[in-house]
This record gives structure tokens, C-alpha cells and sequence, in this order.
């Protein structure tokens, strides 16, 4: 959250104006108090001229005088130091009271409230880019926290979801010795099979969150085809034709992680697809700062609106077709964290025509 303020003075040169402004007004202090001496006590000191005529040279006047004059000096040396002091005192607490209200909200976050917000007023200076910045970092946090917390939540109910199932199942077979054993076999292979590919895929996902991966050279023109020919027989199945097409796009990245994203655009593209005669299109580009991937699919016309919450964990999409190929919720998912983690950007726009058009951008490597 970046607040928009006009410019203003930087606390350098407040810090500059407010001490030269104190020695300034320190300075006028002892000129009047020189004034009051003299006024005051016009024989404390005199003036003798030199031999040569050219300046002077003060001299002692009368010792009483130079008594008074002594006790007022130092009375006035006192006052000056305590003012100073206590002058120097205000001036610091105004300059750093920003400092204090940020320093009171990394206490409040440390401690786990992240909801609270600075909002440092005034004019563009130091302190409130920094509080700005603490700022954004706050509601980034308090978002990504918010995040996390939502897929634990939708985690833990997607993994119990196949153990309540298999509980069921052996709870009715021990209850009934007489029934298909085969049958049941099946059917606990069938729910293991969807808690391990939901492990897995859990898994994949917070190894591109961590980013944990070693870069290299990647063509994706070269993964998109090696994605398309392992897809082709569930394409082939389906009636569906995949074209690819493109050119060379170079990237710095992890292979198996570029290969993972690129074959849940297209096992997303062939599953979420017409009944019959569908169609799916990869295709490949590259310039001087990116290489694109794009993968678009026939289908159901989708509400724009919805589309970007495709890309949220366990979201899939309630008016689109669905078989008992649409896998685990984490497609879209896994390769906006794989994008994310390769410094790229994820677009998905609903065609007018009906279907889905997924852009992966990358950083190109030139």
C-alpha cells in the first residue's frame, strides 16, 4: 500500500536547517547578553589601544566590576547550557518521532499483529518512504499469511477427504466378510492413487515457492514438445488434435520444473476441453527480454471475472467440463508458483470463441 505525497525536505536537511537555526538563535542570545553587559555594567571592561593604533585589547576594569561580570558570565554560561540541552532535547524527539511509531509497529508485527499500519503523515521525506515501505510489507505479509492459511486449510481437507473414503471402505469390509474383495481393492487403489498425486503435488508446490532449484539453459520450444508428445495419448483418447508451433525461447530455469508447468497447461487445456472434436494449440515466441509460452484450448465460453481465480489452490473452475481426469486442484496452482519462481509473469484470459488462453512469460536468456 504506496501512499502518494507531495515532495518534500529530507530529514538531512531539516536536521541542518533545525541546528543552524539553534546556534543562530544561541548566537543572538549571547549577542544580547553582551549588549546587557555593556549597558549594564559599562565598567567591567575597557578599551586600550595598542601602541601602533591599529585594534585593541580589552582590559580589566574595576574589581568589583569584574566580579559582577564574572557571576553574570557564568549565570549566563549555565542558562545557555541548559537551554542548549533542553533545546537540543525537543528538536531530537521531533526529528526521531517518526522513527519511534515505526519502531512501535515492528514491535506490534514481531508480535504477531499484522493488521496495524503506520500511515506517517506529512511531505515525502526519508522516514516516510521507510514507513511507506514498512507498510507494504505489512499488508504483503498480512496477505501472504492469510494465503497460507487458506490453503493449510483447503490442504488438510483435500488430504482427508481420500482418508475418510478409505476408512469407509475397510469400515464396510470388516463389517461385511461375504463382499468383492477385488472390487474393493480397486477402489482403495484408486483413492491412494489421488492421495499420493495430491502429496506429490503439494510438494512440487512448495519446492517453487522455495525456489530451491538449480538454473539452466532451457528451450521451451523444446519442453513444449516433449509435453505435448507424453499428452498425446490422453489427447488422442478424448478425439482432441494438438498443434504446437513456435520458435526457440531460451530461458535460465529448472527443466523438470518447466516441463511440470508446461504439461499442466496442456493436461489442463486437453481435460477442460469440448466433449468431442476439441482442439489445443502450443505455441512458442521469443525477443531481446522474453520468451513466451502460450496454450490455449476450445471450450465452454468462461465468465472473465472468474478466470483469475483459476490460478487460486483447489480452484477448478465450476463451470467448466469435468472427468474423473481433473486431477487435484493444484494445476493452475503449481504453475503460477513455478512462473512466480522463475521471475515471470502468469496471464489467463477466457477466449470470446469459448476455452482458455494461458500466457507464461519468462525472462529470455540473450
Amino acid at each position: 500500500m504506496t501512499v502518494d505525497r507531495a515532495p518534500g525536505l529530507s530529514v538531512r536537511l531539516k536536521l541542518t536547517l533545525s541546528y543552524a537555526g539553534f546556534l543562530v538563535l544561541a548566537g543572538v542570545l549571547l549577542l544580547a547578553l553582551w549588549l546587557f553587559l555593556m549597558w549594564n555594567f559599562p565598567n567591567a571592561v575597557v578599551i586600550r589601544d595598542t601602541r601602533s593604533g591599529i585594534g585593541g585589547a580589552f582590559a580589566p576594569g574595576r574589581s568589583g566590576a569584574q566580579r559582577a561580570f564574572t557571576q553574570v558570565a557564568i549565570i549566563a554560561l549555565a542558562f545557555l547550557l541548559v537551554f542548549g540541552l533542553v533545546g537540543g532535547w525537543i528538536l531530537a524527539g521531533r526529528m526521531l518521532a517518526p522513527l519511534t511509531r515505526i519502531t512501535d509497529a515492528t514491535r506490534m508485527a514481531a508480535h504477531g499483529s499484522l493488521s496495524h499500519r503506520i500511515r506517517l503523515e506529512g511531505r515525502k521525506d526519508e522516514f516516510r518512504d521507510l514507513a511507506d515501505s514498512f507498510d507494504t510489507m505489512l499488508a504483503r505479509l498480512e496477505s501472504h499469511v492469510a494465503e497460507q492459511q487458506r490453503f493449510a486449510a483447503n490442504a488438510s481437507h483435500e488430504l482427508r477427504t481420500p482418508l475418510a473414503v478409505t476408512q469407509t471402505l475397510l469400515d464396510v469390509a470388516r463389517n461385511d466378510p461375504h463382499s468383492d474383495t477385488g472390487e474393493l481393492v480397486d477402489r482403495l487403489h484408486a483413492v491412494n492413487t489421488r492421495a499420493i498425486d495430491l502429496t506429490e503435488a503439494l510438494l512440487l508446490l512448495s519446492r517453487a515457492d522455495q525456489r530451491s532449484f538449480t538454473r539452466e539453459l532451457v528451450d521451451l520450444s523444446l519442453i513444449s514438445e516433449e509435453a505435448t508428445e507424453t499428452l498425446l495419448p490422453l489427447a488422442e483418447k478424448r478425439g482432441l488434435t494438438i498443434e504446437t508451433s513456435g520458435d526457440p525461447a531460451p530461458v535460465m530455469g529448472s527443466h523438470a520444473l518447466l516441463l511440470q508447468l508446461t504439461m499442466n497447461l496442456v493436461h489442463n487445456a486437453i481435460v477442460h476441453n469440448l466433449p468431442d472434436q476439441g482442439s489445443v494449440s502450443v505455441t512458442t515466441s521469443a525477443d531481446a527480454k522474453q520468451a513466451v509460452l502460450t496454450v490455449e484450448n476450445a471450450g465452454k465460453r468462461l465468465d472473465p471475472h472468474s478466470v483469475a481465480t483459476l490460478v487460486e489452490p483447489f480452484q477448478r473452475g465450476t463451470g467448466r467440463i469435468r472427468t474423473d481426469h481433473v486431477g487435484v486442484g493444484l494445476g493452475l496452482a503449481i504453475v503460477k508458483a513455478i512462473t512466480e519462481a522463475h521471475d515471470g509473469t502468469l496471464t489467463l484470459t477466457a477466449r470470446p470463441a469459448g476455452g482458455l488462453s494461458v500466457t507464461v512469460r519468462l525472462p529470455a536468456d540473450r
